[in-house]
């Protein structure tokens, strides 16, 4: 393989991890929410770490071998626009999801602390877990998340 296919490789690779890390981390947040115990609350948003570990590492092979493959092809420039809006898209969608995922964490600690003192279905817990403010951030950063996807298969405006 030629320096081309590997940058395009750990692009794409990062893609994968970015993606299958963020919806990992909705199905297991989606089934905390569903559940009553803090310990198994704890236990499933427990479990979102190595997604948000996924999500982080796919953001940075991303952009770095993105714009290193931009760099290093003559048909594509930093300054076009579907590069210019991803990239913007991108410096979004990176602090949205790190505050929902604050959030999420801070709900993780509370059910974990929770479970420890008896293990009993608590209404502040249940709030917390269906929190819309980290609702909201999640579901924006995810969005634009997919949104940057269809810009790279799109390139709108690239020859």
């Amino acid at each position: 393989m030629g320096k081309y296919e590997w940058l395009l490789f750990f692009h794409v690779t990062g893609a994968f991890l970015f993606l299958g890390g963020v919806v990992v981390a909705w199905v297991l947040g989606i089934a905390a929410a569903r559940r009553e115990r803090p310990s198994e609350i704890a236990y499933l948003l427990g479990l979102t770490a190595p997604a948000a570990g996924a999500i982080g590492l796919g953001m940075g092979l991303t952009l770095v071998f993105g714009i290193w493959l931009v760099i290093d092809l003559d048909f594509y420039e930093i300054t076009d626009g579907w590069i210019l809006a991803a990239l913007v898209l991108w410096a979004i969608a990176g602090p949205l999801g790190g505050v929902g995922g604050k959030r999420d964490k801070d709900t993780r600690l509370l059910a974990e602390r929770l479970a420890a003192e008896g293990d009993v279905p608590s209404e502040e817990l249940r709030a917390r877990v269906r929190d819309p403010i980290a609702l909201a951030f999640n579901l924006a950063s995810s969005l634009i998340g997919f949104a940057i996807l269809v810009l790279m298969i799109w390139k709108p405006g690239a020859p």
